[in-house]
């Protein structure tokens, strides 16, 4: 590792790009005793620090060399937004000036607080009902990005509700498994006891679909609940929304999930945007029923939120409703969604970064 000693901050190396070892080897290389690396990492992914002068633990002479060496770029909060039902929509800017939006889903009467995180500026899928996925992908953001949106929103959460986030979705803004690498560093930093500690069950992680990156997921072991974004259970209406159904098909996909269950044991979830006239038939609900009989899984139908430009429409609440009773009659667990934050355009599929 190359450690650069400009006192630039564009070329300088973001801290927490390195592993504690690393920081460990840069710590001997200056004369400095190597358990420092445990208390920077401590001071980076336990607490949170923004800036080397928080590390009160440290020499000050320690923490100017890390000055002088390295950044910590850090999320500022933009723009927050208060919808009527309690949810908090908050757009970050990042160190580059783009900007990514993150969604606190409250419901104090479950004690349950949700954090809906984002993990790409932008989105490169272009399926149809979905805002972020207009925007052209920027980039994946860092690890380190996708863990300041929770501690951020954590702190968010105790100021507004006295109560620390209680779970996290990957379902803001972004593919996470094609920001592969910087979702799973943020998951281990959220679980790890080097970082924040979190029971993995407590994290769902939403994809399109990209079956080669569940097999790999399956293969690592990991321990989280994984939701998939389906919206239709046939090929030809599932392609004419979601692109990424043409080179990822449901069969694929099926076969992918079944692995992942039978290597993990963890969750499962289909969620199921209900569109008018669409997906909202009972041959629709039977075509689902096909599809959940290799493997437990829960079905949460989500009524449509609306996008600027976008022909779908929301089911009526009734086609809905029977929907639900047919898969429930066919032994399909299933969950009826109302959407939160619509007021505020803050709903599943909604984040566009709009002021």
């Amino acid at each position: 590792m190359h450690y650069l000693c400009s006192m630039n901050n564009s070329i300088k190396t973001d801290i927490r790009r390195l592993s504690q070892s690393e920081i460990k080897n840069f710590i001997l290389t200056i004369g400095q005793p190597g358990f420092r690396a445990k208390q920077i990492y401590e001071w980076l992914w336990q607490k949170g620090a923004t800036t080397f002068d928080e590390m009160t633990n440290l020499p000050k002479e320690l923490r100017i060399l890390l000055s002088d060496h390295f950044i910590i770029h850090t999320i500022q909060s933009d723009i927050i937004q208060n919808s009527e039902d309690g949810t908090i929509k908050t757009r970050f800017i990042l160190h580059d000036g783009n900007k990514v939006e993150s969604v606190l889903i409250p419901v104090p009467a479950d004690r349950r607080y949700t954090l809906c995180v984002s993990t790409q500026v932008g989105c490169s899928l272009a399926c149809q009902f979905c805002a972020t996925g207009q925007m052209r992908r920027t980039r994946n953001l860092d690890a380190s990005e996708i863990y300041d949106q929770f501690v951020q929103v954590n702190q968010q959460c105790l100021d507004t509700f006295d109560h620390p986030l209680t779970n996290v979705v990957y379902m803001g803004m972004g593919e996470p498994l094609l920001a592969y690498s910087s979702t799973m560093d943020s998951i281990k930093m959220l679980t790890s006891p080097e970082g924040l500690n979190m029971s993995p069950k407590r994290i769902t992680v939403s994809t399109a679909g990209i079956v080669k990156m569940i097999y790999r997921m399956a293969d690592e072991g990991v321990k989280f609940n994984l939701a998939i974004s389906l919206h239709a259970a046939d090929n030809e209406k599932r392609s004419k929304i979601m692109p990424i159904n043409n080179t990822n098909k449901l069969e694929d996909l099926i076969d992918a999930l079944q692995y992942f269950y039978q290597k993990t044991g963890n969750k499962i979830s289909f969620e199921y945007i209900a569109f008018k006239n669409f997906n909202d038939s009972l041959e629709d609900a039977e075509n689902l029923v096909q599809l959940c009989k290799r493997f437990p899984v829960v079905v949460n139908i989500i009524e449509y939120n609306h996008v600027a430009g976008v022909p779908l429409e929301k089911a009526d609440d009734d086609k809905i409703n029977r929907f639900a009773l047919y898969l429930r009659r066919n032994e399909i667990m299933c969950t009826v969604r109302r959407s939160r934050g619509k007021d505020i355009d803050a709903a599943c599929g909604q984040l566009a970064n709009k002021n």
